[in-house]
């Protein structure tokens, strides 16, 4: 099982951006319907979201946020892409880790990893630019995702492309390049790609929630952070 295999490698993991996610300036951000500064928020509006984020990071005295794993949230109210008309069951269960922290951040590689596709998924709400990575532990197989990113460092690279660990391939995004949201890395592991290519669901049916948390465990076994 990938989780098992994440355990054991634990230790010899890079850090996936250059801050410390357990220092006295992080703090956990709530995205669910128990927060009410996000209910009653227009979160269509990025400007607006953004401020709204800084102001989450400020009243903590903080300056970067971190979580969401198989959090429930009601963020992706914001866009059609996520599927929240009456006919059918909105996805709302977020399977990575999301970081909020200023664009021009850079985002490294955590272990050795060759780049297995890239894609600018840039409907409003989505991914933006877009990086996957594959790695291998053990003779396992295993993916890595990075969304949201700049696509300045983006666009130099190359399918195929071999990575060290520690090695900064990319950059966090603005608005609106980065899928229109504020600011944040979207960290998220896969098991499979299922045929995939430069796109994965970071997003699943609240109903869904054994099989997705199966094919994408839990991204902390890699970020290590208390926050999460």
């Amino acid at each position: 099982m990938l989780s098992t295999l994440l355990q054991r490698h634990q230790a010899g993991f890079g850090p996936v951006l250059p801050v410390d996610l357990n220092g006295s300036t992080v703090t956990r951000l709530d995205f669910t319907a128990a927060n009410p500064q996000i209910t009653s928020a227009d979160l269509r509006d990025t400007a607006g979201f953004d401020d709204l984020v800084n102001k989450m990071l400020a009243d903590q005295n903080a300056t970067i946020g971190i979580g969401g794993y198989l959090e429930n949230r009601v963020i992706y109210r914001r866009s059609a892409h996520f599927g929240p008309g009456a006919a059918e069951e909105p996805r709302s269960l977020h399977l990575g880790v999301d970081v909020w922290l200023p664009a021009g951040t850079p985002v490294l590689a955590p272990l050795p990893a060759v780049v297995h596709s890239l894609a600018d998924n840039d409907n409003f709400g989505d991914y933006g630019p877009t990086v996957i990575l594959q790695h291998e532990l053990e003779g396992t197989v295993f993916y890595s995702l990075y969304g949201h990113l700049s696509r300045h460092e983006w666009r130099a690279l190359r399918v195929g492309q071999a990575l060290q660990q520690g090695e900064a391939f990319a950059t966090v995004g603005p608005f609106p390049e980065n899928g229109d949201w504020p600011a944040h890395l979207h960290f998220q592991l896969m098991a499979d790609m299922q045929g995939r290519v430069g796109d994965f669901p970071g997003v699943a049916r609240p109903s869904e929630r054994e099989a997705w948390a199966a094919l994408c465990p839990d991204p902390n076994l890699v970020l290590r952070s208390r926050y999460v």
